[in-house]
């Protein structure tokens, strides 16, 4: 098994073995800087770092030469240095589009091999953009977002900004200091210090609400990643009985007591089934229910219009949910995203299939407490790649509710609209509400309801119940051949997330074929 190394442990053992150019992907300029000054100061080599506003700029305490901003002519100073040199070239990625860059870049890496001296270019920019003349030359390092003990030195550095006279809690209670460092997981250092101290601002101490709410902004900024804010809980999800034990078992998990005995890290799960009938509401209860973060993934805005965007964006998205953990991944109708991998060589130029390979490949070796949770409502549009054993830890099928199943329902939306169950009909309404979905149950309250409001507020009954389930056409109906295609797919290939089918018969408990 492979020894997980940190990106400036990589970057050292880059610059030690003489590569001459490296790529850095990281929004954090400083702190990047900073650890390559310290690597520079380790094997004696002159740090300097160019940008087109303010040409050569010595990070170490040497000459700047503040008139060179022409990109081309920092490539020939380099060239032209007499002495080992670490150069840190900033947002130098939009001139990479320049034949004649691109071309000076390839020259200077054959020159580098040949030279006396311990030169290396270090291209820093926040985003992945490298034309394919290059590409086998540069080691690529996504540098790692700060880890516990980092975020810990920015908390006291924050707090020795603060007069002595002003008690701050963090000061002396470490388990507040814990929790501090925790809900600041997957921030740069930049925004970690100005959350802190927006937080001293508001709170007067550091408040870990104010932490988690600017945390949630600053991970939605990537458009990738959304921080999903939800108030679901699992006895709002109605069965789906073996789902929810198969859960709660591997709730504690994650704990560092679970990990002395030996317990691994849960990968995920993959929910397959018929729309509608809970497999995103069970996503988001799991959130509440573990109470960890939940990020959600939406697979369609990785695909960027710039080359190597979308691998990139994937990569960005991993790591940040890599940096939060422990924490949930959730990949809403996966289908969408990756069905059309397997075309993606004649369609897109082979980003698709890229950008999945990355996917399965972090799926299968990860080793953080990221759980991720895919749902999908057509499974045969799903690369055969993806339901190989190993990826998730278990594939449920999501069937219709069984007539238990919708009696739990109903009580669940009419309870949740303020009315006393206990005055309904179940029997009458789960006979007339055969064959239909949660969500369908769900519209029927809703739609009734109206019917109340606009009848002069009057109360909610079980004749107004029944009146509106038989406006609706299930699904079942309209796609009952899809449906049933899923459900013969299913009887070899996945688990029941319930404990009876739809029609109320008990699981028999087949064992699952490996794919």
């Amino acid at each position: 098994m492979a020894v997980e190394i940190s990106s400036k442990l990589e970057l050292e053992y880059l610059i030690r073995a003489r590569y001459g150019l490296l790529y850095i992907v990281s929004a954090e300029e400083e702190r990047v800087e900073r650890a390559l000054k310290q690597i520079g100061q380790r094997r004696d080599r002159k740090v300097m770092a160019w940008s087109i506003t303010q040409g050569f700029e010595s990070l170490d305490g040497g000459s700047s030469y503040g008139d060179i901003k022409d990109p081309l002519r920092a490539l020939d100073f380099v060239a032209n240095f007499e002495d080992d040199l670490i150069c840190v070239l900033r947002d130098y990625h939009p001139f990479l589009k320049d034949p004649s860059v691109v071309r000076r870049i390839r020259d200077l890496s054959r020159l580098f091999k040949e030279s006396d001296y311990n030169q290396h270019i270090v291209l820093l920019s926040p985003t992945y953009a490298v034309p394919l003349e290059i590409e086998k030359e540069l080691a690529v390092v996504d540098f790692d977002l700060p880890t516990r003990e980092e975020l810990e030195e920015i908390v006291w550095e924050v707090a020795q900004s603060v007069p002595d006279g002003v008690e701050l809690a963090v000061r002396k209670d470490a388990e507040l200091r814990e929790a501090v460092v925790e809900s600041a997981l997957g921030l740069t250092s930049e925004e970690a210090k100005s959350v802190f101290a927006k937080s001293l601002v508001k709170a007067r101490d550091f408040d870990i609400d104010t932490i988690l709410a600017e945390k949630k902004g600053i991970i939605r900024k990537s458009g990738i990643l959304e921080f999903y804010q939800t108030d679901e809980k699992f006895s709002d999800v109605g069965g789906l009985e073996v789902l929810k034990g198969w859960l709660r078992k591997r709730k504690a998990s994650f704990s560092r007591d679970a990990r002395d005995f030996g317990l691994p890290a849960p990968k995920g799960i993959l929910l397959i089934g018929v729309p509608g009938c809970g497999k995103s509401l069970t996503a988001k209860a799991i959130g509440a229910m573990w109470h960890m973060p939940l990020l959600r993934l939406d697979v369609g805005k990785v695909f960027g219009s710039l080359v190597g965007s979308s691998e990139e964006n994937m990569r960005k998205a991993i790591k940040t949910a890599e940096a939060v953990a422990p924490a949930i991944l959730w990949l809403d109708e996966l289908e969408k995203g990756f069905s059309g991998s397997k075309s993606s060589g004649m369609t897109d130029g082979g980003t698709g299939a890229r950008v999945f390979g990355t996917f399965i490949t972090w799926l299968q070796e990860k080793s953080s407490s990221v759980f991720v949770i895919a749902t999908a409502n057509d499974v045969t549009s799903l690369p055969p790649e993806l339901l190989r054993k190993g990826r998730f830890d278990e594939i449920f099928f999501v069937d219709l509710p069984s007539p238990r199943e919708r009696t739990d329902i109903f009580k669940i939306h009419i309870s949740k609209k303020n009315r006393d169950a206990k005055t309904f009909d179940f029997e009458s309404l789960v006979a007339a509400s055969q064959q239909f979905s949660g969500s369908e149950i769900e519209q029927a309250v809703v739609s009734a309801l109206y019917d109340c409001y606009e009848d002069g507020k009057v109360d909610l009954t079980t004749d107004r119940l029944l009146k509106s389930v038989e406006e609706i056409i299930p699904l079942a109906y309209t796609m009952k051949e899809g449906i049933d295609g899923m459900r013969e797919w299913s009887k070899s290939r996945a688990r029941r997330a319930s404990q009876v089918d739809s029609e109320g018969r008990e699981d028999t408990g087949g064992r699952k074929l490996e794919i």
